[in-house]
């Protein structure tokens, strides 16, 4: 049976929190994919979609456009999607157009682990749970629904959870309903019209529930749907990448970025994948098989990587002219960046440029440390093509053992062609030294007092001789170690504010202690 399903996404999410400051609550993560995915993944491939628009609408329709271009979708936007007016009937007469035969309702938060049933009659999908006061409830009756309860009125004894999920047969009387309801109809949603179904007969359908509209809820639904190797990407609340199938889609917010990111795969022809659809806030390429470096990093490995870079680090020719404005990007890449970023990060952790001991070793306000740095010598960069975010997690192994690069930087310092050399090199070392599989896995540790700072972080043993080697390396092929080092503390300063807590307190404390060890910091004194 051909039919349509109605999911409404014009909602903010704002249970969500910051999940949802930049993107949909549909789009939200579970298992590197968006919810929307696992829910278009439930449905046949003849089965079309009706998708009500609101906050953020425009990445929905973005995004499905890229993700599953071999389906059917129809949008209806809803205004007002939030404040007085609002509501969840009102993202439903919005579809009305697009629904005048059977379908499914669902809402976009709602995920089963069953097959969803055609609605060849109609139905209502339950689910089991201890306390049903926090719920919507369907009275059950000779597997039956009876009544439709709103929250804390169903007896536990006789009433199930609903989770907003349904089978809509008799859809003329449905909008018949919704369409008199008024303003109750447009707060109550489709529950309201399902009432008058009631009259004709709703089978109760159960169903193993995942909620995915809370925190605590998500977090339970992402355990449960976790795939084993799935690649390990740490959140940022402004940037996504999604495995749809064979398909990766590259997500964020700032629509330069992405422009550029495009722009730049001509420049890193024959080491990135090609892209293969784009939009304004996405872009999308084919999915490498193979596995990420630092998953199967080995030193002979490393030594690979690194005299194949040495190709990919081709040196570009610069001008005088053009050697100034390099010169002068690196300065503001490297000091004025940086200086932005830590105040960023006081501003959103709450926390003051302090002189705490970390670790044991007496420490001077970062400050200080920042105004010891020479900036001129480390603004001398090594003009080159450039990846931008060169760690184990962005480089895959395939097969044959090529090495692809993945994630590149949209540019650097404004300059898409001409980068630092050196800016890659300490990548790798941020990489050597924090591996994210470890810290998605909790493997550190981090404790900010009123006058210490604590932190340890596990390592892995090949990761530490491939540090080894690497600082040789470097030396031996004419590069400048303390440089490279200088450059990796204060990539963990500037990234510090892009992560969660407790891992951005861990970025600050190994970024400061590290500067001040390659600054000879101790001999400045703890002011």
């Amino acid at each position: 049976m051909s039919y349509r399903v109605c999911i409404p996404c014009a909602g903010t999410g704002s249970r969500l929190g910051e999940l949802t400051r930049f993107l949909n609550k549909s789009l939200v993560s579970i298992a590197n994919r968006p919810t929307l995915s696992h829910l278009i993944e439930q449905f046949p491939q003849d089965v079309e979609f009706v998708i009500a628009l609101g906050h953020k609408g425009h990445l929905v329709r973005e995004y499905l456009g890229l993700a599953h271009p071999e389906r059917t979708f129809y949008f209806a936007s809803v205004e007002p999607f939030e404040g007085p007016g609002s509501g969840l009937g009102l993202s439903l007469l919005a579809c009305r157009e697009y629904l005048l035969q059977p379908f499914v309702f669902t809402s976009c938060d709602t995920l089963v682990d069953e097959a969803i049933p055609a609605p060849a009659e109609n139905w209502m999908g339950f689910a089991e749970a201890d306390d049903t006061r926090a719920y919507r409830t369907v009275g059950l009756e000779n597997s039956n629904v009876v009544d439709i309860c709103e929250k804390g009125v169903g007896e536990p004894a006789t009433h199930k959870p609903y989770i907003g999920l349904s089978g809509i047969h008799d859809f003329a009387a449905f909008w018949s309903a919704m369409e008199q309801g008024g303003a109750t109809a447009i707060e109550t949603g489709e529950a309201y019209g399902l009432r008058r179904l009631l009259g004709y007969g709703i089978k109760a359908r159960r169903f193993t529930w995942h909620d995915t509209g809370n925190p605590h809820a998500l977090a339970v639904a992402r355990e449960h749907f976790r795939e084993p190797d799935e690649p390990n990407i740490l959140d940022k609340a402004n940037e996504a990448i999604w495995f749809v199938g064979d398909a990766v889609i590259k997500f964020s917010d700032d629509r330069k970025f992405i422009a550029n990111r495009i722009k730049r795969v001509a420049e890193l022809q024959g080491y990135v994948p090609q892209i293969t659809g784009v939009g304004e806030n996405m872009y999308r390429y084919d999915k490498v098989e193979g596995r990420v470096l630092s998953e199967v990093v080995t030193l002979p490995r490393f030594r690979q990587l690194l005299e194949f870079s040495q190709g990919f680090w081709a040196a570009k020719r610069l001008s005088a002219e053009q050697q100034s404005t390099f010169d002068e990007n690196c300065l503001r890449f490297y000091r004025d960046k940086t200086l932005e970023r830590v105040e960023l990060f006081y501003r959103t952790c709450g926390k003051v440029d302090g002189t705490e001991a970390i670790n044991g070793v007496a420490m001077p306000t970062l400050s200080r440390l920042l105004h010891s740095v020479d900036w001129n010598w480390l603004a001398k960069g090594l003009a080159g093509r450039f990846h931008g975010d060169f760690h184990f997690e962005n480089i895959i192994v395939t097969e044959q053992e090529r090495f692809v690069f993945l994630d590149w930087r949209q540019d650097f310092g404004g300059d898409l062609s001409v980068g630092d050399v050196y800016y890659d090199l300490a990548k790798i070392l941020h990489g050597l030294i924090i591996n994210h599989e470890l810290v998605n896995l909790n493997l550190y540790h981090t404790d900010w007092q009123a006058d210490h700072i604590t932190f340890d972080v596990h390592r892995r043993q090949s990761l530490v001789d491939c540090e080894r080697y690497f600082e040789v390396w470097l030396a031996n092929n004419g590069y400048d170690v303390r440089k490279v080092r200088v450059l990796t503390a204060l990539i963990y300063l500037n990234i510090a504010p892009l992560h969660h807590h407790p891992y951005t307190w861990l970025l600050y404390s190994l970024g400061k202690s590290m500067l001040h060890s390659e600054l000879a910091g101790a001999k400045l004194g703890a002011t």
